[in-house]
């Protein structure tokens, strides 16, 4: 339970998701709501390099602006049929305890061929703007790919910024699993897409969520945000039609990164009221 009153919650969604989440906080920024001053930030997959890079201090009009360019450094890939069958029967293929699915999740992640684990490690390393670890309270989650245990490290974690962003974006089967504290680690989104429960006690939390769906022991967001809601306020923010339309159907392909970050830009004043109203705690009293 936190301590302080505001909470930014940024969720999984591929290369366009950190578009489409930067894009929108830069678009609210932009319109007088500036969700990177949180007393705690969340960040899970793509959601640990946008929540990274707001923690850090990094400006959201530049870093939206270096989403508009030349996609070179991001490695192109996709989440194929046989991937998405292997991924199922691997969720279905024994107990449904989440942390044995997420176990046998993380055993197909190591034992798929990827790309080197130092090629990601870069791609990382040129996302981010600062390879410390800042002193805002600031959670990236990843799952132990041998155990299924879940983690959130911070800056007592014994893990560098990085291995824990490349940990949290480790998609199962597409990128290799993160190499930190003794063992190997994958996509903090196997727990769940957003893990916004580790936004409780809060009084104002803003989820920004390109994926919303909740797959078997995967929680949901919205079922997440209706547990937080009987003592916070919450807001949960995902792609509008427009914004799904940009984004397309491979969250991993770098052309759809600048359609995606506009987008964003652009959803934020659909958003603007609801987005305040709970920031600033004028909707309703917790």
């Amino acid at each position: 339970m936190g301590d302080g009153t505001r909470a930014l919650v940024l969720g999984g969604g591929g290369i366009t998701g950190i578009a489409w989440e930067i894009g929108l906080l830069a678009g609210l920024a932009e319109k007088g709501v500036d969700l990177t001053d949180a007393d705690l930030v969340v960040g899970t997959s793509a959601g640990s390099v946008v929540g990274a890079l707001v923690a850090t201090g990094a400006d959201m009009q530049e870093r939206y602006e270096a989403q508009l360019r030349d996609a070179r450094g991001e490695i192109a890939s996709r989440i194929g049929p046989r991937l998405m069958v292997r991924l199922a029967l691997a969720v279905v293929g024994g107990p449904r305890e989440p942390r044995a699915v997420r176990a046998r999740i993380g055993k197909l992640a190591l034992a798929a061929e990827t790309v080197p684990e130092s090629e990601r490690l870069a791609v990382m390393r040129q996302r981010l703007t600062t390879h410390e670890w800042p002193e805002r309270e600031l959670l990236v989650t990843a799952v132990d790919a041998v155990t299924g245990e879940f983690r959130a490290f911070d800056r007592t974690s014994g893990v560098s910024l990085v291995e824990a962003v490349a940990a949290s974006c480790a998609v199962p089967g597409v990128w290799p699993p993160v190499t930190a504290l003794g063992t190997r680690w994958i996509d903090g989104g196997m727990r769940s897409m957003a893990n916004l429960d580790l936004a409780g006690g809060y009084d104002s939390v803003v989820v920004l969520a390109p994926a919303v769906r909740g797959v078997g022991p995967i929680a949901g967001v919205e079922a997440q945000a209706e547990a937080l809601r009987v003592r916070s306020r919450v807001c949960v923010v995902s792609p509008g039609e427009i914004a799904v339309e940009a984004i397309g159907k491979n969250v991993l392909d770098p052309a759809r990164r600048a359609p995606a970050a506009r987008a964003g830009r652009a959803q934020a004043s659909a958003v603007l009221d609801e987005v305040r109203a709970v920031w600033t705690g004028a909707d309703s009293p917790v």
